[in-house]
């Protein structure tokens, strides 16, 4: 399977979210640092097998989903496109985030926000010149999701369900979880994560991040600062 890219949103890797979502991940996937240890009363290894996709995928929210890169086009062409489109565009204020259940998984939400619906469909629409068809075994691993007719829809146009009207933004930080979990774990993420949800959250970012082969981590390789030049 070839390599593949992602456009995301991340805060700074320098900024207390980050690392404490790293901590709580278990993986810093902008160094490839492992962290080591119990957190918050869970044991590491407990945790880790709590989170095992999403510390794969490293702490982000999703504006572009993974993609495999049409033929002719390369990462420098990506990263050319993204620095264009940063450029265009000045950064949001998401508000303070929150800690919720998303469809069984834990993650941070923030408000509705209409112009971080326009932002999040510029970028899905922008950067799908670069992707690549889906293989029939990736349309099928999607689509057997239990999607609704309108998922499926945007799954076979843009490669991706949860886009446009059926885009949510969140920042996941476990796989889903069974309900003999979800209450000790959400207790949990609360005594870790509250410091830092007093804290509003600005996109002033894209994150490009690169997975190299098929089930490996996703490294964070670059960001894009909004409103910077070209």
């Amino acid at each position: 399977m070839p390599e593949r890219f992602a456009i995301y949103y991340a805060p700074s890797a320098t900024s207390h979210l980050w690392e404490r979502a790293a901590a709580w991940l278990g993986r810093d996937s902008s160094d490839g640092k492992l962290l080591n240890g119990p957190l918050a009363g869970i044991d590491r290894d407990r945790l880790l097998n709590l989170t095992q996709s999403a510390n794969r995928y490293g702490f982000h929210a999703t504006l572009k989903a993974p993609m495999a890169l049409v033929d002719g086009a390369g990462e420098a062409d990506l990263r050319a496109a993204i620095t264009a489109f940063a450029s265009e565009h000045a950064p949001l204020d998401l508000g303070k985030p929150r800690l919720a259940s998303l469809d069984g998984f834990l993650a941070l939400l923030v408000d509705d926000n209409e112009a971080l619906q326009d932002f999040a469909a510029h970028v899905v629409e922008r950067f799908d010149i670069f992707r690549a068809p889906m293989t029939a075994k990736d349309r099928a691993a999607r689509a057997g999701r239990h999607l609704s007719a309108r998922q499926t829809e945007l799954l076979d146009a843009y490669g991706y369900p949860y886009v446009f009207d059926e885009f949510r933004f969140h920042m996941t930080l476990t796989d889903r979880l069974a309900d003999a979990d979800r209450v000790e774990i959400m207790r949990a993420a609360k005594t870790w994560f509250n410091p830092v949800l007093e804290e509003p959250l600005l996109l002033d970012r894209l994150a490009l991040y690169h997975e190299p082969d098929a089930g490996k981590p996703f490294v964070r390789l670059a960001d894009f600062k909004l409103g910077h030049s070209a």
